[in-house]
């Protein structure tokens, strides 16, 4: 054999170890997102169970504001009706708008704002919307490590013969970002 051949042997079996540990670990990396994702379906099918509980708790007492709670049920059966990762990420970015809204609303009725129930229910959500945000964040480090995995070299050269494409975070709307940049309100 002469050794120009097996040069050319050597670098094309690197090439192909290049590529198969590429892939694997693209693969693995895609995995880890859709794991962390399992994650947050845990917490939003705690928060879908809650939110019907809320709602009636609430509607005896705002019925003249059937508007906002209309728009939670809605925002929720989008939600639970999501196919697919980007799907439900932008489900629940509409839901959480919605549920922020039923929050405003409560607060403006002092009687709601006293029942037990309404306050019992309102604990559990913030304490699984405080779990959903730990989840998020997760989510959004695997993606964030996906999308770095897919750009950088060697990677990017088989990236899209594969079929990884760079996908989106889970991140709170513009229109809520706003909302969310306001510092707290204390009564005392």
């Amino acid at each position: 054999m002469s050794t120009s051949l097996i040069v050319i042997l050597v670098a094309a079996a690197l090439l192909v170890l290049i590529v198969i540990t590429t892939y694997n670990r693209l693969v693995k990396l895609r995995f880890n997102r859709e794991n962390a994702f399992a994650d947050i379906d845990v917490q939003l099918r705690q928060r879908h169970d809650l939110i019907p509980q809320l709602v009636d708790a609430v509607r005896g007492y705002m019925k003249h504001e059937s508007g906002v709670l209309t728009a939670v049920t809605d925002a929720r059966s989008k939600a639970m009706n999501a196919t697919g990762i980007n799907e439900k990420v932008d489900a629940e970015n509409q839901l959480s708008g919605a549920l922020a809204g039923l929050r405003v609303a409560v607060e403006a009725y002092p009687d709601l704002k006293a029942s037990q129930n309404v306050m019992n229910l309102q604990e559990e959500i913030s304490d699984v919307e405080n779990k959903l945000a730990a989840s998020r964040r997760f989510f959004n480090s695997a993606t964030k490590e996906l999308n770095s995995a897919i750009h950088v070299f060697p990677a990017v050269l088989f990236a899209g013969m594969f079929g990884f494409t760079s996908q989106p975070m889970f991140e709170i709307p513009s229109e809520q970002r706003a909302a969310h940049d306001l510092a707290p309100k204390i009564n005392l």
